[in-house]
Formats: structure tokens, C-alpha cells, sequence
């Protein structure tokens, strides 16, 4: 078994955390690796997929087995999905880890990701199904985070240096 990660990131879809993970992997000389890019490779399918054909239990199943695998296995940079952290052993998991929980507002959300209908938990009334799930996670988020990182407003590349200041990280 390897060391740990020596990021992960957390955060609500369509933050960043795929973008910043690679550039955070890049400025620090080592690999990135996307829990959700796993689920897919492995099963085959979109997310979106898993979510209509087996419903949210069943993916939340595959994706803890994903994230335990990664945080195992994997040195670099590793990016979880969205949920992840709601799964009480793998917040355990996290604990003492180095996890950034890149956050915005609804508004930033919006802008991004404009809340389309290929976010499964976001199909009816996007706006307020984000608030909502937001209020569900946000303290989950919180609690498994070393540092919070705000993305609002935020080109990727200041998100990633705010990451490395928070996080006291030297690039190599």
C-alpha cells in the first residue's frame, strides 16, 4: 500500500475540481486521478447512467469503493465526486488527509455549470435543487476539509495558488 494522497479535493459539481486537480497535480510534479473518471472507466457508462438505470444507492455503493481504492492506491492529486463525502466511512477516511473543499455560491454554480439537465440531482428546479443539496452538504464538506478554498470569481490558476498557499505546499 502506497502513502496518501497528498491533496484531495472536495466540493459541490461543477467547482473545478477536475481543472484545479490537474493543475494542482502539475505544479506539484505529481499524478491526478478523478474518482468519477474511475466509475466511469470501470463501469462503462456515464454517471448519468448509473443514476437512471441502478438509482442513487447503487452508485453511491461503486463510488465508495472507488474512493477507498484511489485514497489507497493513489500519491498525487485526487478529486472525489460531488457525493462522496456523504458516506460516514469515507469522511473517516479523509480524516488527517490534506482536503481542500473548493466552494462557491449558487450564483457562481450557475455561471459554470449553468445547473443543465446532465446533473442528475439537478433535473427539476435547478437552483434550488443546488441550494438544497448545498444545505445537506456544506457542513459535510466543512468537516473533512484542512482548508477552504472559495472559487467565486476565481480564475482556475487562483484557485490553484490559494490551494497551495492554504495547504503551505511548495511546488517542485
Amino acid at each position: 500500500m502506497s502513502s496518501a494522497p497528498m491533496v484531495v479535493l472536495v466540493g459541490p459539481m461543477g467547482v473545478g475540481k477536475s481543472t484545479v486537480g490537474q493543475l494542482l497535480a502539475e505544479r506539484l510534479g505529481v499524478g491526478y486521478r478523478d474518482t468519477d473518471e474511475d466509475i466511469v472507466a470501470a463501469e462503462g457508462r456515464a454517471i448519468a447512467d448509473i443514476f437512471v438505470a441502478e438509482g442513487e444507492p447503487v452508485f453511491r455503493e461503486i463510488e465508495k469503493r472507488a474512493v477507498e481504492v484511489a485514497l489507497a492506491h493513489h500519491e498525487g492529486v485526487l478529486a472525489l465526486g460531488g457525493g462522496a463525502i456523504l458516506d460516514a466511512d469515507t469522511r473517516a477516511l479523509l480524516a488527517g488527509r490534506q482536503v481542500v473543499y473548493l466552494s462557491m455560491d449558487v450564483e457562481e454554480a450557475v455561471k459554470r455549470t449553468g445547473l443543465n439537465a446532465a446533473r442528475p440531482l439537478l433535473a427539476i428546479n435547478p437552483r434550488r435543487q443546488w441550494r438544497e443539496l448545498m444545505d445537506a452538504r456544506r457542513h459535510l464538506y466543512e468537516e473533512v476539509a484542512s482548508a477552504v478554498v472559495a472559487t467565486d470569481g476565481r480564475t482556475p490558476e487562483e484557485v490553484t495558488q490559494a490551494a497551495l498557499d492554504a495547504l503551505e505546499l511548495k511546488e517542485a
